[in-house]
């Protein structure tokens, strides 16, 4: 089933600014860009910049371009390049030309800088790192002018043209405008232009350059060269638009674009810094960048999501300056909420407890049928093999069963899914007194109907024992326990969630999800919504959590829990992994007789 990107519509002040400027005749067509620097793989807060940028120009009739801010070669790789371009095609959107680097414009601005020299707007300076920030000043103290500020002309198109040829060491010497030194914007208290940097070899340009660029000077002269009409960027960059326009004011390129900021995404019980997000995987906290519990959008994909629920997150959280935390909730509600219609149905016992049916009648169907979606009968049925000896969940039987517990009990009846109503009979046990098995009677009259004279208020899912297929599941959780992780002097390593994934390796499922590809998504039902994993193979499947059916952690934080039903058997905490065994060793011996290593018959 392809994935829908399919999203609606919402207007907010940047679509009606740009609106406004084509509606005047400004421009002839919108032309916005991306610019990821290529040092990690990108997060939601990108996904709500991708969609902004791609999807204000794909509506409104432009075209966006994708171009890497690749000026810091020693933190980029090639591999976050490819990511990056994945990422953006699987959100549905496409760059309508050639990918761009800011590396592609280094001679081009080479020769701005030169410009900038030759108007007295730029001088070579020799302070150090530090000195050059002690001689920045304060928010309330004006900053001094350097020593070099007022080197003649040829002397600074001399010493730039010698920075490139590679005759300084790092550190040695900068560019820097001239602006003003008592600027109340620092950013404009002659900002560094160029530093040299010996030793990197650049994604792009090899070991051609040792003398980068930096972003506030690189990026906007970028984006007139591209005739980008609107540059549209996080609140962060307000303070530096005054460099925007001073750069593109003052050298010799063909527009002026416009920037316009608004407010980054900030999610609940995670983090969006790049650094932190680097430290997670360097550090073996996750097992990756695209692991599950991370926010990148290769996270959200392994995890399950899909690019119309990540697109309908960006909309409904829409776009302003105003500053805010937005709810885990509201992105687990838009995958819920399209799974909900488009995932098909599946039967899955994550704690399997044994079951023998002590009275099956001879002439029970091999199978039974059971529909794919229960409100969509274009998705078909399947049929689910019926046998003697099933599996349930363990959390479906209570021998001593709370107030109001609706599901099987000594002595009690339960319906299971699509087949008979059935009656616990018998409990067995092993010597500590752990229950192994369950012995029930069928009531043959309620295939398909219900029983006569009382009403069974349970039901339950189900896999019978001889084609269960044996399967990994990871129930994947928030990574950290609490909204704003870090927050004040705390480490925000402090805040993990030590239950944030659970693998399952007993888990059992029906056969019909023995050959289901990677990337396809169900619900497991009564468990929650699952993705198959790339590990997945048709001998070891492996299903990855995407999100319970219903939101449960506000409940399951007052028990003192996290996640849903079957996460609590046999728990090895490892580092920031947990494993788990769907069940303990005597149950697993009580399923050798029935279930194979990789499923089926032993």
């Amino acid at each position: 089933m392809a994935d829908s990107v399919s999203t609606p519509t919402r207007t907010n002040f940047i679509r009606q600014i740009v609106q406004d400027d084509l509606a005047r005749g400004q421009h002839a067509r919108v032309i916005t860009r991306f610019p990821p620097e290529p040092n990690g793989y990108l997060h939601i807060g990108h996904a709500k910049s991708i969609v902004l940028n791609f999807g204000l120009a794909e509506d409104l009739g432009g075209v966006c371009h994708l171009r890497f801010d690749d000026t810091n070669p020693g933190k980029e790789s090639p591999e976050f390049v490819a990511a990056i371009k994945a990422d953006v095609r699987w959100l549905g959107f496409d760059w309508g030309g050639p990918v761009r680097f800011a590396s592609d414009y280094f001679e081009q601005l080479y020769g701005f800088a030169l410009e900038l020299i030759e108007k007295g707007l730029a001088y070579v300076c020799d302070l150090s790192g530090e000195e050059t920030r002690a001689y920045r000043g304060t928010l309330t103290e004006p900053g001094r002018d350097s020593p070099y500020r007022d080197r003649s002309i040829d002397e600074n198109r001399d010493l730039f043209r010698r920075m490139r040829a590679g005759e300084f060491p790092d550190g040695a010497r900068t560019l820097r405008a001239k602006i003003d030194m008592a600027a109340p914007n620092i950013n404009l208290r002659d900002p560094v232009l160029y530093r040299i940097r010996h030793g990197v070899i650049h994604h792009q340009t090899g070991s051609e350059w040792c003398l980068y660029p930096t972003y506030d000077y690189t990026h906007p002269i970028s984006d007139a060269l591209e005739g980008i009409t609107h540059s549209l960027c996080t609140l962060e960059f307000e303070d530096h638009r005054p460099l925007y326009e001073w750069c593109v004011a003052n050298v010799s390129v063909p527009c002026q674009p416009r920037q316009i900021e608004f407010s980054r995404l900030n999610l609940e019980y995670t983090v969006m810094s790049k650094r932190l997000l680097t430290q997670l995987v360097s550090e073996r906290i996750v097992a990756g960048w695209d692991d599950p519990r991370m926010p990148t959008i290769a996270g959200l994909r392994r995890r399950g999501f899909t690019p119309g629920a990540v697109r309908g997150f960006c909309e409904r959280i829409g776009v302003t300056k105003a500053d805010n935390l937005v709810e885990m909730g509201v992105l687990e509600s838009a995958i819920r909420d399209e799974l909900d219609a488009s995932a098909p149905r599946a039967m899955a016992v994550l704690d399997p407890l044994r079951v023998v049916l002590t009275n099956l009648p001879a002439d029970a169907p091999a199978a039974v049928q059971a529909r794919n979606h229960p409100k969509d009968e274009a998705m078909g049925s399947r049929a689910v093999p019926l046998g003697s000896v099933l599996f349930i969940d363990r959390s479906d039987f209570e021998e001593t069963p709370p107030k109001g517990f609706k599901r099987l009990i000594p002595e009690g009846e339960v319906r299971l899914r699509n087949a008979y109503v059935i009656r616990c009979d018998e409990i067995i046990k092993d010597a500590d007194g752990a229950v192994i098995e369950l012995r029930c009677s069928v009531d043959p009259d309620t295939l398909g109907k219900n029983p006569e004279g009382r009403k069974v208020k349970g039901v339950i899912h189900w896999v019978a024992a001889e084609t269960a297929v044996r399967a990994e599941v990871r129930l994947y959780d928030r990574l950290f326990t609490v909204p704003q992780p870090g927050a004040g002097e705390r480490d925000f390593r402090e805040d993990l969630n030590p239950d944030s994934l659970h693998t399952l390796s007993g888990a059992l499922l029906e056969p019909s999800l023995a050959e289901a590809q990677p990337g396809a998504r169900f619900q497991f039902e009564r468990e929650g919504y699952f993705v198959v994993d790339p590990d997945s193979t048709p001998e070891r499947p492996v299903f990855n959590r995407t999100v319970t059916l219903r939101d449960t952690w506000a409940k399951a934080q007052g028990a003192g829990t996290h996640g849903a039903r079957g996460q609590g058997a046999g728990v090895q905490r490892s580092g920031g992994h947990q494993q788990a065994s769907s069940v303990d060793g005597k149950a697993q011996a009580a399923l050798a007789p029935d279930i194979g290593a990789s499923g089926g018959a032993a």
